[in-house]
Parts: structure tokens; C-alpha cells; sequence
């Protein structure tokens, strides 16, 4: 029973690192560029939310509107797998080698 308890108190730790390290990630902020810096996305650091969104003026040619939605759209993908990346360095330093999938934790 013993080593019942122990693995409890380990599990319970774990969670109480888990939800700091999210809290954390919440507070972290990446970013994604597109067509050489022309458009950066911010996103939270846990890749929850699009926090910003910056376009230099000099890439808005109303005959190409085309290409500036697809800058967006690269610049806040960039972003997001920045955000994947830190969350799974992140919580990968916490769980070890349990072999967790990322999106379990």
C-alpha cells in the first residue's frame, strides 16, 4: 500500500507542476513572420490565442489582397507551431519519459 501512496503523491505533484507550467505558458508569448517580417503574429505561449496580428503598410497593394491573406494565414501558423513547440518543450521537461502524447498533458 505503500508504494500505492507514493505513486499517488507523485501523480498529485505532477498535476501541481503541470497546471503551474500552463499558467506559465499562458503568460509567454511567440511569434510567426511571413514574406521576410512584412507580417508577425503573436500568439499565447500555450497557442490558445491570437494576440496580434502586424502588417507593414508597404504590403498592402489593394491589387493583391490575395497575397497579403496569405501572408497572414503563414505568419499565424508560423506562430502557432512556435507556441506547440515551447508548450511541448515545455511540459516535456515535466513529464520526462513517461511518453505522454502531447495533447494528453
Amino acid at each position: 500500500m505503500s508504494n500505492m501512496n507514493q505513486m499517488l503523491r507523485q501523480a498529485q505533484a505532477m498535476q501541481r507542476k503541470l497546471a503551474k507550467a500552463q499558467e506559465e505558458l499562458a503568460t509567454k508569448e511567440v511569434s510567426g513572420s511571413a514574406g521576410g517580417g512584412v507580417v508577425t503574429a503573436v500568439v499565447a505561449g500555450g497557442g490558445t490565442s491570437l494576440k496580434s496580428v502586424t502588417i507593414d503598410p508597404d504590403a498592402v497593394d489593394p491589387a493583391d489582397v490575395e497575397m497579403l491573406q496569405d501572408m497572414v494565414v503563414a505568419a499565424v501558423n508560423e506562430a502557432l507551431r512556435a507556441a506547440k513547440k515551447l508548450e511541448s518543450e515545455t511540459m516535456g521537461d515535466i513529464t520526462g519519459g513517461l511518453g505522454l502524447p502531447p495533447g494528453l498533458v
